[in-house]
């Protein structure tokens, strides 16, 4: 392997920077060839990775490891797939408790030396960007990227629900106990949906998701088709009202799609009558109220509209 600068950035409200230097360290003696050059950038409350990343960038690193949460990953992911074709590759290494992105591509968990190895070792390859353009209930636009999900329904309303003291006690099964309180507050509306160049429709239902990967904490599977490098967004549409939708549509999410799947290590996925999945590359909608958002795992406040396109292979992930 060629000597590299790689630019690691980091959130030191995940991990002792002691302990995240000494997986490094653990990682580069692990390999083979001239040893990398570290450049370290902390990351802060009031910027998640963006201004990090922008200064890895500027400092010449080939690549940008996001070592945290799914905050940091989506920040670095964002910056990189901002800065144009010749950016750094991505990195992660995943700290935080729900690490969306790294559970749906195998990367390994609560191990940041096997993780940094990996970044050392692996060939790059694409990952799509997302990217939403939203406008939240004072009427302020935002924009921001991701690699995993969006929307609005019962995965936001869960992560509102999430309990933060049992979120540290218990990771990712606090969210699942927030589930089902999300679930019996989750009310059937009509927005305007548009795929595409297609018109728009109107569409009645509590959860909209789009999404660049498929998998949520629990090894859940709200989108079975969904990968993260086809160029194309997924759309889960969720529309169950009543007691026997909902309970149909709960065991196929929390059962067929999650538990099961991971016991019998089953590729096939199975849907229920309430769910509707389609895919475009962009997508449009106007709610008729404020509803809580939300980007990758991260609750954004409520929004009134918002637009969502892919930005196919707009990074290199390692």
């Amino acid at each position: 392997m060629s000597a590299e600068r790689i630019g690691i950035v980091w959130n030191p409200s995940k991990v002792a920077e002691h302990e995240i230097r000494a997986a490094w360290e653990a990682a580069v003696s692990r390999v083979s060839g001239p040893a990398p050059e570290a450049l370290w950038f902390e990351t802060d409350p009031e910027d998640a990775g963006l201004g990090a990343t922008a200064s890895a960038l500027e400092q010449g690193c080939d690549v940008v490891i996001a070592a945290g949460g799914d905050g940091t990953i989506r920040a670095v992911a964002e910056a990189l797939g901002d800065s144009g074709s010749s950016s750094a590759q991505l990195g992660v290494v995943p700290l935080g408790t729900g690490n969306l992105l790294a559970r749906n591509l195998g990367i390994p968990l609560a191990n940041p030396r096997a993780a940094f190895a990996r970044v050392l070792t692996q060939h790059a390859s694409p990952l799509d960007l997302g990217r939403v353009t939203f406008t939240n209930a004072a009427g302020v636009e935002e924009r921001h990227g991701f690699v995993v999900m969006v929307g609005f329904g019962i995965d936001a309303q869960m992560i509102v629900e999430t309990d933060d003291e049992l979120k540290a006690k218990a990771g990712w099964l606090a969210y699942v106990e927030s589930l089902g309180r999300a679930a019996s507050g989750a009310e059937v509306v009509e927005f305007s949906l548009q795929l595409d160049d297609a018109p728009a429709e109107t569409v009645a239902a509590h959860t909209l998701l789009i999404a660049n990967c498929g998998s949520i904490q629990g090894g859940i599977t709200l989108l079975p088709d969904a990968r993260p490098d086809d160029g194309d967004l997924d759309l889960l549409v969720l529309r169950a009202d009543g007691v026997a939708a909902w309970l149909e549509t709960m065991h196929n999410l929390v059962w067929h799609n999650g538990l099961k799947r991971m016991l019998t290590r089953s590729e096939t996925a199975e849907s229920a009558d309430a769910i509707e999945h389609l895919t475009a590359r962009s997508v449009s909608v106007a709610l008729p109220l404020p509803l809580a958002f939300e980007v990758d795992g991260d609750e954004v406040g409520e929004v009134t509209a918002f637009t969502v396109e892919i930005l196919p292979g707009a990074l290199r992930l390692r």
